[in-house]
């Protein structure tokens, strides 16, 4: 994701005098991209790899004559083939194109509002044509982001992807370059639609872009690349390559553009990147890094905690800085040197570094993965009849089964446990899990997400299935044994209390039936905002359930807690979408008192169910808005 930059440089030409770049000799390479829509005189002195920053997309490349035959120039705006014969001109530099499709920045021509005309036959033959005229002008690229930003986030049907195949998108960092007076593009259709199975997308089109791409470049590294995935869509985008490579795309890489890292911890930044390698099983590069802090000390902290992981790490094969030059970057403050060659700490380090521990850098993103299944908890399966504790998932393992399936033991939509039990499960990121009267119980449940037990059912027969489960509006969950649904979607009764309380359990029940031997069980989230205890089976059909619910209404309270501050002490609050996208911050003497200003304002949003973060303690409550 970026922004076309406009800015004029004066000075800059094609570099013609060789250098020793700062990864020179290493394993794999640091690259960077055009400033200002050219390469830089120093490019070579510090980089190795080159990425255009716009001049590679489709749309600055891709038009048509008066009688809609395709044209193309691969040396407009941001010369596209100067990047390239700069990557040529010298042994040891790397050239990556970007990109092949993208929702953003694509020919006018496919846009239904401004061609009406358009069908999805005409695009899938401009698509042809683009991919073939690239790969005549290119035909020994070495590293291609294939699709861009296609990830789906939200609702299976109302949501939208990260960039506007069919409608706009918020894009990175709020900022998209999505046309708004497009009216949306037939990409999606043009390349296979994208089917819906079990409320997950499908991403037929992104596999027939990568075929198209193996086609043309049999050698190629071939990428999928998209941002936001090492925080809030990080799920989503795992599930989507889990998803495409199981369907058989060849994909070699998973990009992670790596725009969302400031601030972030150096372990939290390790373990992201260690998950999302583990469950997908592929190798990463780290296409287009930056970190956009005005505050020097804090840039070069960012750098100095998650440059050498990225270097250091086999399974990571390059990494890309988004930009040197500060304020001729697509993003504030990222730059890392000003216009007048002064090097900002973040610089300074980077040289640093890499003169010291150039070694260190190790590649083997070429070997393949080696799976580890996942296993249950607590080392055995949990027996059948028996109680099945929601905590107790399965440990996650790596890559894929025989089968091609994930060794993913859950699905999280974010990567922060919201719940007060932080250590039970440090193996699992963001599973939400809760301290009450009758032990751990798992919270702040969201559409989509899931988590997986391995089962030894006794006997082949008929069960009933109780759950112990509570939700302030209504929740709903499912259930499934390797692959097949056991039962239809289950709904959870409303509390009685009011929509704040999640101590009212409940148990719920249906019959199963289930095959003797080792299995494994899934719990689905099929609405948003349930707490589950705990699933029993007992044998038979219509069975009694003997035991009892406990209910503690002094316990702590999950997902809409009365926050207990004191009322005179000031706390800043943070709003936030049901996607996780941050709208707001205010000020207010306690959680119901920010309740109370979001309700009244409507904070400048509109109408629907919103998060509320206090920044003192991270307890989380709920929201409506209604206008």
């Amino acid at each position: 994701m970026n922004k076309i930059i406009s800015i004029a440089i004066a000075g800059l030409a094609a570099a013609s005098v060789s250098h020793a770049a700062l990864a020179d000799g290493g394993a794999k390479f640091l690259g960077n991209i055009t400033t200002s829509s050219q390469i830089r005189s120093d490019m070579g002195t510090y980089w190795n790899q080159l990425t255009n920053e716009n001049g590679c997309k489709w749309g600055s490349i891709h038009s048509t004559d008066a009688n809609g035959n395709s044209v193309f120039n691969f040396n407009g705006f941001d010369s596209c083939e100067n990047g390239y014969k700069w990557a040529k001109a010298e042994p040891g530099r790397t050239f990556k194109f970007h990109a092949l499709i993208w929702g953003s920045q694509k020919p006018n021509f496919l846009c239904t509002k401004k061609n009406p005309g358009i069908t999805k036959e005409k695009t899938l033959k401009y698509i042809t044509e683009w991919f073939d005229a690239v790969a005549a002008k290119f035909p020994d690229l070495e590293y291609i982001d294939v699709v861009n930003e296609a990830i789906w986030s939200g609702d299976p049907v109302n949501g939208n992807y990260h960039s506007g195949y069919s409608k706009p998108a918020q894009g990175a960092e709020g900022i998209s370059t999505d046309d708004p007076e497009c009216g949306g593009t037939y990409i999606v259709q043009a390349l296979g639609g994208d089917d819906i199975v079990n409320n997950k997308h499908q991403y037929n089109f992104v596999k027939k872009a990568f075929e198209m791409a193996r086609e043309r470049w049999p050698k190629a590294k071939l990428i999928y690349n998209d941002y936001n995935t090492l925080s809030w869509q990080m799920n989503e985008g795992i599930e989507m390559v889990q998803t495409l490579l199981k369907n058989g795309a060849p994909i070699d890489f998973y990009g992670q553009q790596a725009h969302d890292c400031k601030g972030m911890s150096k372990s939290d930044f390790e373990s992201k990147l260690t998950r999302i390698h583990n469950e997908t099983g592929l190798p990463l590069l780290i296409s287009e890094y930056d970190i956009g802090e005005a505050d020097d000390q804090k840039q070069k902290n960012d750098y100095a905690n998650q440059i050498p992981f990225m270097w250091e790490t086999p399974w990571i094969g390059g990494i890309t800085i988004w930009g040197y030059i500060n304020g001729a970057t697509w993003a504030a403050n990222t730059g890392i040197m000003e216009k007048d060659g002064r090097k900002r700490p973040a610089m300074v380090w980077l040289e640093e570094y890499f003169a010291n521990n150039l070694a260190k850098g190790q590649n083997e993103t070429g070997k393949p993965i080696e799976p580890v299944p996942q296993e249950p908890f607590k080392g055995a399966p949990i027996a059948i009849p028996g109680k099945v504790e929601v905590e107790d998932f399965d440990k996650s393992g790596v890559g894929k089964d025989e089968a091609g399936n994930s060794n993913i033991s859950y699905s999280e939509k974010d990567s922060e446990n919201h719940g007060d039990v932080k250590d039970y499960r440090a193996d699992a990121a963001g599973v939400d899990l809760y301290k009450k009267a009758t032990g751990i119980i798992l919270g702040y449940t969201q559409a989509g997400e899931w988590l997986e037990y391995t089962v030894d059912v006794a006997a082949t027969g008929t069960y009933t299935m109780f759950a112990a489960v509570a939700s302030a509006g209504g929740s709903a969950f499912s259930l499934s044994v390797d692959g097949e649904a056991i039962t239809k979607t289950i709904e959870v009764p409303k509390a009685a209390e009011g929509e704040n309380n999640y101590d009212d359990y409940n148990k719920v029940s249906a019959n199963v039936n289930l095959t003797a031997g080792k299995h494994v069980l899934r719990l689905n989230i099929e609405k948003d905002w349930m707490d589950i205890d705990y699933i029993t089976f007992k044998a038979g059909e219509n069975a009694e359930d003997d035991e009892p619910i406990v209910k503690d209404p002094s316990a702590i309270k999950p997902i809409a807690q009365k926050v207990q501050l004191d009322a005179s002490v000031r706390d800043d609050y943070d709003l936030f979408t049901m996607d996780g996208a941050f709208v707001s911050r205010l000020t207010a003497y306690g959680m119901d008192a920010a309740v109370e200003i979001v309700k009244q304002n409507g904070a400048g949003v509109a109408k629907g169910v919103y998060f509320l973060r206090s920044k003192a303690t991270g307890n989380l409550q709920t929201v409506r808005i209604a206008k």
